[in-house]
C-alpha cells in the first residue's frame, strides 16, 4: 500500500493566475547530485514518471498553508504548490525544507521575499525590525493602527513583517474583541477605523492569517467589522444575511463534520469575496490572489471529500430514482445541479474523473424522473448542460437506449427541445444556450473520435426519426396555409434559433436531412418566412437557401424548379424597392453566386421565368450576368447540336447503330437533356398571371421612384 502521507497533487499558477494541476504522486526530499543539492522529487502514481524535480533553495521563500499546502516561486511568474493528502505528509517535507534553510519549522514562511525596487536598501534594515512594532491593542489606539496596516500595503517587504508580527501576538483575536466592544458602545468612530484594519489584513494576502481570520470562531466577527464602510450612511447587514437568509441544506445528511465546516467557511469566504469586499483597482489586483488560491483549494477539497464517500452519494442517488420521494426531488436536483457546478473548478483531468462517477452512479436516469414539475425540469436541464459539454458520446448512447425502453414523446432529449421551445424568458437566453447543446449533440464532428465507428448513422438516424419533428413542428405550424401565423418578435426570435440549427445540418448531415427537406417540403414552408415584418427572420430564411444552393446539389436544384421557390425570394427583393439594405445584398449575393459558380439548370430557370421582373435592375450587373451566360449556354448547345447532326445524316448507314462521335454527344449531353426537360415542365405550371403581377409590381416601384 503506497504511503498516503506522501501523497500530494502537483500545481503551477498559470498567467490568468489560475492553479493548473500538473498530477498526483509521491514526494521525496533527497540530494540531486545533478543539482548540486537537496531536492523535491515527485513521482507520478501511475507511472512513476517525474512529475516535478526542484532543489530547495536557500534563499527561496517557501511558505506553508492551511496545514497541507506548501507554495513558492521558482523564477518570475513561475508558482509552484504540492497540496499533501495528509498534514503529516506535509509537517515532513516542512521540516526538510527547514533543516535546509536553517529555520524554525514552527514559522509558516522560510524567508522575507524581496521587491526588487528595495532590494538595494533591505541590507541597510537592522535585524531589530524583524518584526513591526504594533501599538498596543487598544480602542484608544485603533486609529494608529489602521494608519499602520494602510502604509503597508505599498511595500511588500514591510506586509511580510506586518503578517509576522499580527501571527505572533495573537493579535487578530485581540481586533475582534474589540470589534464587539465598539458594537455594543455604538462607537461609529471605532467601527469604521476596524473596518479599514480588517481589509488591509486581508490585503496583506497571507494564508495563515487567512486561517485565523476564517475560523469558526472569527468569520463572523469579521464579516462584522466588513459592514461598517465609512463611506456608506448605513452599515450593511451581511451577518443577518448569512444567519438568517443563507440556509444550509442537507438533502442528506453529511456526517463527516470537517466536510460540513468545510463548506460552510468556502460559502463564507467566497460571500466575503464576491459581495463585501469592493471591487479592487489595478494597483490592488494581486492583492487578494491568495484568497483566490484559498477558495480554490477549499473546493477542490469539498469535491473530492464527497466524490471518495460513496455511502453519500449513493443514497443520493438512491433517493433521486426513488418515484416515491416527490417532494424531495426537488431539493436533490438542485443539490447535483450544485455540485455539478462546484466541480467547474477542479482541472480538466479531475473533472472526468468526476463526471465518470455521476455517469456510473445513473445521472442520466435519474434525470428523466419528476419532469413534470418546472423547477425539477430546469435544475435537470442544468445538469444535462454540463454532461454533454463533457462527453456527448456519453449522452448520445443513453438517448438511444432510452428510446427502445419508452415511448418517443418523454425522451430525455426531446424534453430539452421543449424546453427551448416553451423558453418564457423574452430573450430566449435559456433556448439559445438549449440550442448550443443540441448543436453539440448533432455535430458530426464531435463523433469522429469515437472508437463506436457507427455511432454517426445511428445518431442521426435516430435523431430524424424521434426527434426532428419536435425540433420543427414550431416552424410547421406558424407556416400553415402558406402564410404566417404568428408574427410577433419572441415567435420570430423562436423561429430563428431553429432555422440556425436547421441550417447547421444542411451543412453537416447531407443525406438525412436532405431526406428530410423532400418528404416535408421543408424549403417552401421555410420560405413562407420571407414575408415576416422582422428582416433578421427573412435573413435566416434566405440563409437556409443559400445553404442549399450552396452545396451544388442537383437533387437539390431539381427540387427548387420544380417547387417554383425562387419566387418568393424575388417577391421579396421587388418589394423591397430601391432600398439598399442587409435583405438586397444577401438576395443579390445568391444570386451573384448562381451566376459565378454557372450553376446552369438555375440560371436557364431564372432567366426563362423571372427575368421581365429583374432586368430593370441595373444597380448591380448580377441579373444581366445570369442573362448573359444563359445566353451562352444556349449557343454552345446549338453550335454543339448542328456539329453533331452533319455525321449522322452524312455517314449513318445502318438506322440501329451509332458512331462514336453521337454517342459521345448523348452521353455528355444526358443531364442537360434533363434540365431541360424539367425547364419544359416548369414553363407549363407558370400561370399567365405571375407575369401580371411581376408587371405591376415594376409598375409601382417606378412610380414611387419617380
Amino acid at each position: 500500500m503506497s504511503d498516503t502521507r506522501r501523497r500530494v497533487k502537483v500545481y503551477t499558477l498559470n498567467e490568468d493566475r489560475q492553479w493548473d494541476d500538473r498530477g498526483t504522486g509521491h514526494v521525496s526530499s533527497t540530494f540531486v547530485e545533478r543539482l548540486k543539492g537537496i531536492s523535491l522529487l515527485v513521482r507520478a502514481e501511475s507511472d512513476g514518471s517525474l512529475l516535478l524535480e526542484s532543489k530547495i533553495s536557500p534563499n527561496t521563500a517557501y511558505q506553508k498553508q492551511q496545514d497541507t499546502l506548501i507554495v513558492w516561486s521558482e523564477a518570475d511568474n513561475y508558482d509552484l504548490a504540492l497540496s499533501f493528502q495528509e498534514k503529516a505528509g506535509c509537517d515532513e517535507i516542512w521540516e526538510k525544507i527547514c533543516q535546509v534553510q536553517g529555520k524554525d519549522p514552527a514559522l509558516d514562511i522560510t524567508q522575507d521575499p524581496i521587491d526588487e525596487s528595495e532590494e538595494d536598501h533591505f541590507e541597510e534594515i537592522p535585524e531589530t525590525t524583524h518584526l513591526v512594532e504594533l501599538p498596543p491593542c487598544e480602542l484608544s489606539r485603533l486609529e494608529e493602527i489602521a494608519d499602520l496596516v494602510t502604509s503597508v500595503l505599498s511595500s511588500p517587504i514591510r506586509r511580510e513583517k506586518l503578517a509576522l508580527a499580527l501571527m505572533s501576538e495573537g493579535y487578530i483575536k485581540k481586533l475582534l474583541g474589540l470589534f464587539r466592544v465598539c458594537e455594543d458602545l455604538e462607537n461609529r468612530e471605532g467601527l469604521h477605523h476596524l473596518y479599514e484594519i480588517v481589509r488591509g489584513v486581508l490585503f496583506l494576502n497571507k494564508a495563515a492569517l487567512f486561517e485565523i481570520m476564517f475560523s469558526d470562531d472569527c468569520i463572523m466577527d469579521v464579516v462584522g467589522c466588513l459592514e461598517y464602510d465609512p463611506a456608506l450612511v448605513q452599515p450593511k447587514r451581511h451577518r443577518e444575511f448569512l444567519t438568517k437568509t443563507a440556509k444550509f441544506k442537507e438533502v442528506i445528511p453529511i456526517t463527516d463534520s470537517e466536510l460540513r465546516q468545510k463548506i460552510h467557511q468556502t460559502y463564507r469566504v467566497q460571500y466575503i469575496q464576491d459581495i463585501i469586499l469592493p471591487t479592487p483597482s489595478v494597483f490592488e489586483e494581486n492583492f487578494l490572489s491568495t484568497l483566490t488560491s484559498f477558495i480554490y483549494f477549499n473546493k477542490v477539497e469539498i469535491v473530492s471529500m464527497l466524490q471518495e464517500d460513496e455511502k453519500f452519494l449513493t443514497e443520493v442517488f438512491a433517493q433521486l430514482t426513488d418515484e416515491a420521494t416527490d417532494s424531495k426531488r426537488r431539493e436533490l436536483v438542485n443539490f447535483v445541479k450544485e455540485f455539478c457546478a462546484f466541480s467547474q473548478t477542479l482541472q480538466p483531468q479531475n473533472r472526468d474523473a468526476f463526471y465518470k462517477t455521476l455517469a456510473n452512479l445513473g445521472i442520466l436516469p435519474a434525470l428523466e424522473i419528476g419532469m413534470d414539475d418546472l423547477q425539477v425540469r430546469a435544475a435537470a436541464i442544468d445538469i444535462f448542460s454540463y454532461l454533454v459539454e463533457f462527453s456527448p458520446s456519453m449522452v448520445r448512447e443513453f438517448v438511444m437506449q432510452e428510446q427502445q425502453q419508452t415511448e418517443d414523446d418523454v425522451l430525455l432529449i426531446n424534453v430539452v427541445i421543449k424546453q427551448m421551445i416553451c423558453d418564457s424568458d423574452p430573450e430566449l437566453g435559456g433556448a439559445v444556450q438549449l440550442m448550443g447543446l443540441l448543436r453539440t449533440l448533432i455535430d458530426p464532428e464531435n463523433m469522429l473520435a469515437s472508437s463506436n465507428k457507427t455511432e454517426k448513422t445511428e445518431f442521426l438516424s435516430f435523431f430524424y426519426k424521434y426527434c426532428m419533428h419536435v425540433l420543427t413542428a414550431p416552424l410547421l405550424a406558424n407556416t400553415a396555409h402558406d402564410k404566417i401565423s404568428k408574427d410577433n418578435f419572441q415567435t420570430a426570435q423562436l423561429l430563428a434559433l431553429i432555422l440556425e440549427l436547421l441550417t447547421f445540418c444542411v451543412e453537416h448531415h447531407t443525406y438525412h436531412i436532405k431526406t428530410y427537406i423532400m418528404n416535408k417540403d421543408l424549403l417552401r414552408r421555410v420560405l413562407v418566412l420571407m414575408n415576416s415584418k422582422h428582416t433578421f427572420l427573412a435573413l435566416c430564411a434566405l440563409r437556409f437557401m443559400r445553404r442549399i444552393i450552396g452545396l451544388k446539389d442537383e437533387y437539390y436544384n431539381r427540387y427548387i424548379i420544380k417547387g417554383n421557390l425562387f419566387e418568393p425570394v424575388i417577391n421579396a427583393l421587388l418589394d423591397n424597392g430601391t432600398r439598399y439594405n442587409l435583405l438586397n445584398s444577401a438576395i443579390t449575393e445568391l444570386f451573384e453566386f448562381i451566376k459565378v459558380e454557372d450553376i446552369k439548370s438555375l440560371i436557364a430557370h431564372i432567366v426563362d421565368n423571372f427575368y421581365k421582373a429583374l432586368e430593370s435592375i441595373e444597380y448591380v450587373q448580377t441579373f444581366k450576368g445570369l442573362k448573359g451566360r444563359y445566353e451562352q449556354e444556349k449557343d454552345r448547345q446549338s453550335q454543339k447540336l448542328n456539329r453533331s447532326l452533319i455525321p449522322i445524316f452524312r455517314y449513318r448507314r445502318d438506322a440501329r447503330s451509332l458512331d462514336e462521335d453521337e454517342e459521345l454527344w448523348f452521353n455528355d449531353d444526358d443531364d442537360e437533356e434533363d434540365g431541360e426537360a424539367v425547364e419544359r415542365r416548369m414553363e407549363d405550371d407558370f400561370p399567365d398571371s405571375y407575369e401580371k403581377y411581376i408587371e405591376a409590381k415594376k409598375g409601382d416601384i417606378f412610380n414611387a421612384a419617380s
